[in-house]
């Protein structure tokens, strides 16, 4: 039984990435993005782990919960949700003091408007996705789930519930 659901799980881990590369795999390939691993996000969590962590889990969510989303708004969303572009642990030269978690989507999104072609999906969901910090909650059911998922997974990652690339590098 239990081999059987372990198998079903990484059948389904598959079918998720899939969906990603199908939806994203222009976001995957730029240089930004593939650079993002070079940047903790929580623990031991680079931004690019992150940024696939919240997007597999918003598939999962979305699917297991029965929220008809639109998945290629959703993927790209989720992908470009911390697409800042800098280590938030040092700052950014335009953010006074410590206001990361308050300005980082507005960064966020810029770095994503110069690059790719976004929906209005997408962007409620990289401009809303820090709410309530960001004050105006999500408009859609997409960024709605990236913002929940974003925080679920932050938690998990900030309490090392899950490893990142650096705490793997570690033990080798």
């Amino acid at each position: 039984m239990l081999l059987k659901r372990t198998k079903k799980f990484y059948e389904r881990q598959k079918e998720l990435q899939k969906e990603i590369v199908e939806y994203g795999q222009d976001i995957l390939e730029a240089k930004a993005f593939r650079e993002s691993k070079k940047n903790m996000q929580h623990g031991t969590v680079s931004v690019q782990e992150h940024s696939m962590y919240v997007t597999r889990a918003s598939l999962f969510i979305a699917e297991e919960l029965k929220i008809r989303v639109n998945k290629r708004d959703l993927v790209r969303g989720a992908l470009l949700h911390d697409y800042f572009q800098y280590d938030w642990h040092i700052g950014h030269p335009d953010l006074e003091g410590k206001l990361h978690g308050f300005k980082h989507p507005e960064i966020a999104l810029k770095n994503a408007e110069k690059e790719f072609q976004l929906t209005e999906k997408q962007r409620d969901i990289i401009s809303h996705h820090m709410f309530p910090l960001t004050l105006r909650p999500p408009k859609c059911k997409e960024a709605w789930v990236v913002t929940m998922v974003d925080k679920y997974c932050s938690l998990l990652e900030t309490f090392h519930m899950v490893k990142g690339i650096k705490s793997r590098l570690h033990k080798k």
